[in-house]
């Protein structure tokens, strides 16, 4: 790989990625959103270009850079949390600009492309998930990524591209959003506010965003046309376990409450990525444990 587009990249995953990336000497050109709040996310390197451009603009947007791109990597998305995900025609014009991105791809001569699925594409399942586990979502956001996940697949075969989908679990890292349950609550932990939680008692799999973009590069490397592939640590443990990591990390241990907050409804409780197919295909492995990737944090 000697060239990628990046769209999303000013988030947790995108901005490791664009590091990984540059680091390896890929030059890169990242879609960013007009007058984005965000671009100062954008790691600095020579290797990166910037080109103005949003969603709604894809389908319009031709190549003049004089370039022609290897890999496409698709991360952006709208209305990814709260009562966005369950604001239907928003979510179906993701699915749009999703195909787009495919049409995109080929203009610009990538032979790669390369999706950000979502863990939401599940519902609720009891188990380690793998690209075959019976897919039942439950709000727009999961249904609105599944189906983006079969019909980019679909499109890019017709334009002749591999294709690649990455259903994400919960990745955590510098430049998540201000209002995931990790980066908030450092941010109050550290300024010595109490929090209220539920009990914790959901087993879960969270994965850190340097890895997460290790595993992305991988698979424009080495992984497998058509698959689909699941994005996690490949562990899980209890919720209330990483709260008291975390309220320990920020020397808090005495502000965390849990069980003060019920359940959502719905509430997912299970979640563990099966990896074992992505390591096989691209010899990916996570590095970084929980309490690695905290501290990394909070000194950043």
């Amino acid at each position: 790989m000697k060239r990628a587009v990046v769209t999303g990249a000013t988030g947790a995953v995108g901005s490791a990625l664009l590091r990984a990336l540059t680091g390896r000497g890929v030059e890169c050109l990242v879609l960013l959103r007009p007058n984005s709040a965000r671009a100062g996310n954008l790691p600095q390197s020579p290797l990166i270009s910037v080109l103005p451009c949003a969603l709604e603009e894809f389908s319009l947007l031709q190549n003049r850079t004089g370039r022609e791109y290897d890999v496409f990597y698709h991360l952006a998305w709208k209305g990814t949390t709260g009562a966005d995900r369950q604001d239907l025609p928003l979510q179906l014009e993701n699915v749009s600009h999703a195909l787009d991105a495919v049409e995109l791809a080929k203009r610009f001569g990538c032979h790669t492309f390369i999706g950000a699925g979502s863990q939401a594409e599940y519902g609720r399942v009891e188990g380690a998930l793998k690209a075959d586990t019976p897919a039942f979502p439950e709000n727009g956001y999961g249904i609105a990524k599944l189906c983006a996940g079969q019909m980019c697949r679909e499109r890019a075969k017709q334009l002749g591209m591999r294709f690649i989908w990455t259903r994400i679990l919960s990745v955590y890292g510098p430049n998540d959003g201000a209002q995931s349950m990790i980066s908030s609550a450092i941010s109050k932990l550290l300024r010595g506010e109490r929090m209220k939680f539920t009990k914790g008692e959901q087993m879960w799999d969270y994965l850190y965003s340097e890895d997460a973009a290790e595993a992305f590069y991988a698979l424009g490397e080495g992984g497998k046309d058509g698959k689909t592939y699941v994005l996690g640590s490949g562990t899980a443990r209890p919720l209330a376990e990483y709260i008291r990591i975390l309220a320990r990390a920020c020397n808090a241990e005495g502000k965390v409450d849990l069980g003060a907050l019920p359940y959502a409804e719905r509430q997912v409780m299970y979640l563990k990525a099966d990896i074992s197919e992505l390591t096989a295909d691209t010899g990916w492995r996570p590095e970084t444990s929980f309490e690695e990737g905290i501290e990394k944090i909070i000194k950043k």
